[in-house]
């Protein structure tokens, strides 16, 4: 079996899809192999997908930059809501807004601050446009009112490593990938993205503390091929659900920093247009367009 991820390899997203894959080739017995398609906001990943046979035997790894993709890019060959049907929810991570430790603020009152009286001199990393990281530090941009300076990479590895060098000071990175940093001092933590702490860096605010009404969050799930037989669909997600269940599992997830996102096809789909809606008010808000 063949999971699409529409990142590079060694993302969040990457991480994601390698974790699941791992656990449901074990309960299928079969090899799931991780295909990384990366490139024009997860379309191609999504493209790929949309054209493979709908047997359940090609899957894409779905996120946040799917939803936000829908209302972003404009001609597409596809319609994402139409032509990929969600199998399953798996996993959901807070971001959390980070800087190089070279920036002189120590809470999210003070970089706040420091942000507003130098504004443009702060540089936040983007995971690509489109991307979570990005639209997270959007978000914050327009609630905080302050002006970051946006660097666009081809994916979060790569800009966590620039981020990690002091080349560009700021990003809104998805937890998973940036703990060990933070909790080793490599990098700073100032707020999560998500409305209430997380479990995994308790001391660290919600955004939302501050600024009352800011949430966000990557997410994660699995997808197929329109007209995937509904039998199929539902064997999968019986088997997603399965996992997500076993305490080992759920371990994982939360030593990652993420909490794991159970529920039926159905409850994915619905969940997945309600992100679609509330990233669409950013990107237009924020005026974002494909690079």
């Amino acid at each position: 079996m063949h999971l699409i991820v529409g990142f590079p390899p060694g993302g969040p997203t990457d991480l994601a899809a390698r974790l699941i894959g791992q656990w449901l080739s074990e309960r299928l017995g079969q090899p799931f192999v991780i295909e990384n398609r990366p490139g024009a906001g997860t379309n191609i990943a999504i493209e790929a997908v949309v054209r493979a046979p709908p047997d359940g035997y090609t899957l894409l790894l779905v996120g946040t930059s799917a939803a936000i993709g829908a209302s972003l890019y404009e001609n597409l060959n596809f319609n994402f809501i139409r032509d990929i049907a969600p199998v399953g929810s798996t996993m959901r991570e807070p971001n959390v807004l980070e800087v190089h430790p070279s920036v002189p603020a120590a809470t999210l009152p003070e970089f706040i601050a420091y942000a507003k009286a130098n504004p443009g001199k702060l540089t936040m990393a983007s995971g690509g446009t489109g991307s979570s990281p990005h639209l997270c530090g959007e978000l914050f941009k327009m609630m905080a009112g302050v002006n970051l300076l946006t660097v666009p990479y081809r994916g979060s590895a790569p800009a966590l490593i620039d981020v990690l060098s002091g080349q560009v000071q700021v990003y809104f990175d998805v937890i998973t990938t940036s703990i060990e940093y933070i909790r080793t001092g490599r990098l700073r933590a100032l707020g999560m993205t998500t409305a209430t702490r997380s479990q995994a860096l308790p001391d660290v605010p919600a955004i939302a503390e501050l600024l009352p009404g800011y949430e966000a969050s990557t997410w994660h799930g699995i997808g197929a091929p329109r007209n995937t037989p509904l039998e199929i669909i539902e064997e999968l997600n019986k088997e997603i659900n399965d996992v997500l269940a076993d305490p080992k599992f759920r371990a994982r997830v939360l030593d990652l920093g993420g909490t794991v996102l159970a529920g039926s096809p159905i409850e994915f789909a619905n969940f997945i247009a309600e992100e679609t809606d509330k990233w669409a008010k950013v990107v237009k808000f924020a005026g974002i367009k494909p690079t």
